[in-house]
């Protein structure tokens, strides 16, 4: 299975000068854990997580102060819609984390995240007897 039938294309893009309570407010109402942050006058894409929110917010920083740039990671790795599963759930463990951006050329067309794989694989394993 490759990572275009697991990935969300539900893709939830922010600006750099979203404060962290919109960012979450916007995940939350997508129902989405991360998003892409685009900021055309630096790093390009980058990603924030919830956990990112999470940290942000447990360190004692304001939500309504604090600045998506912040806290965006910049050094991501990006998927590739042919990419396998396998090669997406590697790459996540390897760098220690949960979501990946899949660019289709420098566009990006979706997240795929450790429960988009998990939710691909667990109905295969299940069929599986014991």
């Amino acid at each position: 299975m490759l990572v275009r039938d697991a990935m969300s294309t539900v893709v939830l893009t922010i600006g750099p000068a979203h404060t962290l309570r919109q960012a979450a407010q916007l995940m939350s109402a997508r129902r989405v854990g991360a998003a892409i942050v685009l900021d055309t006058d630096t790093c390009g894409l980058g990603i924030l997580t919830e956990r990112d929110v999470l940290n942000a917010i447990g360190a004692g920083l304001s939500p309504d102060q604090e600045l998506a740039h912040a806290h965006t990671t910049t050094d991501v790795v990006f998927a590739a819609p042919q990419w396998t599963l396998e090669e997406a759930a590697t790459a996540m463990l390897h760098g220690g984390f949960r979501h990946l951006i899949v660019l289709e050329g420098r566009d990006p067309v979706g997240v795929v995240s450790v429960r988009d794989i998990i939710g691909c694989w667990a109905p295969a394993r299940s069929a599986i007897p014991a």
